[in-house]
């Protein structure tokens, strides 16, 4: 793919955080982050094929914590998280899943306690590779803390939004912006390894209520932060269909399918759990509903239907 006059790989680099930082700051382009993304090339095949080899990379949104049944403590992997029912569903003659709960793009390369560095997953021969990963990186788990945590000083205000903007800019959009540049080189390391396969980046799925109403204190966040952390969600998916686009990948949108079946939503009815589950799964993440919603928007991409 070409990036323009000059092939130096430092200057492509920076264009392309400038892009995504750019990006990231128009509204119209957050909220295109739940629109499909055009088919991109990165495989062979016309995504009905069966029997490849199928590699799965992520954090804890693609291990699964929790639900049942649990087959690495380590790492906090269900065998009914999304990339199991994928594979058992295209019916692989291979499969690697080496997701890791609190997996950073750096755990690509290095090892997690007892799960290596999780690119060392993927050979020459993988078909295959789903990845999802980025929101350890931006913090998660401290931004659900912290805007918790501040919901107490204006319940009817922003808070969390006025501690992460104190500066005078937006520090979730630069750590957002920050983690761009380590996903494209991820994804420059798994085409390295597998030239042939095909690659596909997996969004993360809608947490909160997609028309920026609250729950409180089911999700105890000030009413105004709920907007605020649902567009830093989509700013996330934005980055990583950019630089899925930029590499040649296909993103896989989670968030679309799963609105409605936020952590708000009642108990019979939503697919992430609350900072207090009611099913099996860790707080905010999704449950086994949660997963199956992911298993089919992958299943979908594949088959070229979105």
């Amino acid at each position: 793919m070409a990036y323009g006059i000059r092939s130096d790989g430092s200057a492509r680099r920076h264009r392309r955080r400038a892009t995504v930082a750019a990006a990231l700051g128009g509204c119209a382009l957050v909220a295109a982050s739940t629109a499909p993304a055009a088919a991109h090339g990165g495989g062979h095949g016309s995504g009905h094929d069966r029997g490849t080899g199928y590699v799965a990379l992520g954090d804890s949104y693609t291990s699964g914590p929790v639900i049942p049944t649990q087959v690495d403590a380590n790492c906090a992997r269900s065998d009914h998280n999304y990339p199991s029912l994928v594979a058992a569903a295209r019916h692989v003659s291979a499969f690697k899943d080496v997701s890791c709960a609190g997996a950073t793009t750096a755990e690509m390369w290095k090892a997690q306690g007892t799960n290596g560095p999780q690119l060392d997953a993927v050979q020459r021969g993988t078909d295959l590779v789903t990845v999802q990963i980025g929101g350890n990186d931006i913090g998660f788990s401290s931004i659900i803390g912290t805007c918790a945590a501040l919901s107490s000083k204006d319940l009817t205000g922003d808070p969390c939004r006025q501690y992460y903007n104190a500066s005078g800019t937006d520090q979730l959009v630069l750590d957002i912006a920050r983690t761009a540049p380590k996903v494209d080189k991820v994804l420059r390391a798994i085409r390295a390894r597998a030239p042939h396969a095909r690659i596909l980046v997996v969004g993360y799925p809608d947490l909160l209520p997609d028309d920026g109403s609250g729950c409180y204190p089911t999700v105890p966040f000030a009413a105004k932060d709920f907007p605020y952390l649902r567009d830093t969600g989509k700013r996330l998916n934005l980055m990583l269909r950019l630089v899925a686009a930029w590499n040649g990948a296909r993103y896989v949108d989670t968030y679309g399918p799963t609105v409605g079946h936020d952590m708000c939503k009642a108990p019979a009815d939503r697919w992430i759990e609350p900072l207090q589950p009611a099913s099996p799964a860790a707080p905010a993440h999704p449950n086994a509903k949660g997963e199956a919603a992911m298993a089919q928007a992958v299943l979908k991409r594949l088959e070229g239907r979105h």
